[in-house]
């Protein structure tokens, strides 16, 4: 479970199992975790966030964006070769 950034209290991540479906970031936030496509940004699913830090991972996301899709890229590539 590859930890790719950690900010304002929000851990970023993803499962290294997941590599069969599109790129996406997983959120952990006090006790609640969500789900977000990178490409477009969009919430995936949401279990125990509350609306207004899934606006503020929303725009955390949006502003690292390129370092999330390159984090997934990396891993993923390596897994595969």
């Amino acid at each position: 479970m590859p930890t790719v950034l950690r900010k304002n209290g929000f851990r970023f991540f993803f499962f290294s199992n997941e590599d069969n479906e599109p790129p996406h970031i997983h959120v952990q936030y006090q006790s609640g975790t969500a789900k977000f496509w990178l490409k477009p940004i969009r919430l995936a699913s949401n279990d125990g966030l509350k609306q207004k830090d899934i606006k503020r991972a929303f725009d955390l996301i949006k502003e690292n964006q390129k370092l999330l899709k390159e984090k997934w890229d990396e891993f993923f590539s390596q897994k595969i070769g």
